[in-house]
């Protein structure tokens, strides 16, 4: 059986034989093991996968008593099962259009059981793949009782992380936080911070010269949680708004399913306001 195990402690001596002795214990044979200390947290992490005899009941109980004495956050998977996104929509597509292709090339580890959106625009392209879709209309008068239905579905879909696929809506604060690091958002960059409609004709109108994208984990702090990924492309003078739009998209959509495809192999870890991102 093939296992992935997720460990988040204070950094200390002997994690790792204790680590290496449990994967030992449980029958294992460790394929990939990678591990990093902030020394600004003293905070350890590592990332470690194995084949194991035992099955993932089994290993579990063995590897949690090989490394109790630490007292750490373990996690601890078979890599067949693939975590359950939850992805929120508006109306542009092109985000949401790559996470479907992917899945369909089996190139995203993912499971999608539902897609909600605000707006009716992408129900058909949802649909046509195969996959329920949900309308809620929210507004300053229902956010709060549309939300706690957004968080209904998660509950009864067993999802495990939500997908901001370019969803126009402020979450509340109180929706961050009963999904605490389960929250990816994609967020164009841009120098000065260019907000409200419209931002890469803002960024045209200010003749910026890189442009890019970064996904993050959403908190209750506007575009302000831990950053996981990052993409950035070089623009010059002659581009045209329309031209900037149609880059960003593209930036956008990959930076997005990278952050999705590093979530869903159990590679990030958010230390403080920060992650630790193992490729």
């Amino acid at each position: 059986m093939d296992l992935i195990a997720s460990l988040q402690c204070a950094d200390q001596p002997g994690i790792v034989h204790a680590m290496t002795s449990a994967v030992l214990a449980a029958e294992g044979n460790i394929i990939e093991n990678q591990q990093f200390t902030d020394h600004s947290t003293n905070t350890f992490v590592m990332r470690t996968r194995f084949e194991s005899a035992q099955g993932l009941e089994k290993a579990t109980t063995i590897l949690q008593a090989g490394l109790a004495r630490f007292n750490p956050s373990l996690h601890i998977r078979q890599t067949s099962d693939k975590p359950r996104a939850l992805i929120l929509v508006t109306k542009e597509s092109h985000c949401l259009r790559d996470l479907l292709y992917l899945l369909e090339l089996n190139e995203l580890p993912i499971e999608i059981p539902l897609v909600i959106s605000n707006r009716e625009d992408l129900r058909d392209l949802v649909e046509g793949h195969g996959i329920p879709f949900l309308y809620i209309p929210i507004d300053a008068s229902n956010k709060a009782s549309q939300e706690k239905v957004i968080l209904d579905k998660i509950a009864e879909n067993k999802v495990d992380f939500v997908v901001l696929a370019r969803y126009m809506q402020i979450l509340s604060s109180d929706f961050c936080a009963a999904l605490p690091g389960r929250i990816i958002n994609i967020h164009h960059s841009f120098l000065p911070g260019f907000k409200g409609a419209k931002p890469y004709h803002q960024a045209h109108d200010r003749g910026v010269k890189i442009i890019g994208a970064t996904a993050h984990f959403v908190t209750a702090d506007l575009d302000e949680g831990p950053i996981i990924e990052q993409d950035v492309a070089h623009v010059g003078h002659t581009a045209t708004p329309e031209q900037l739009v149609s880059l960003g998209r593209d930036i956008e959509r990959r930076v997005l399913s990278r952050a999705v495809r590093l979530y869903a192999e159990d590679r990030i870890f958010i230390v403080g306001h920060r992650t630790v991102v193992f490729a």
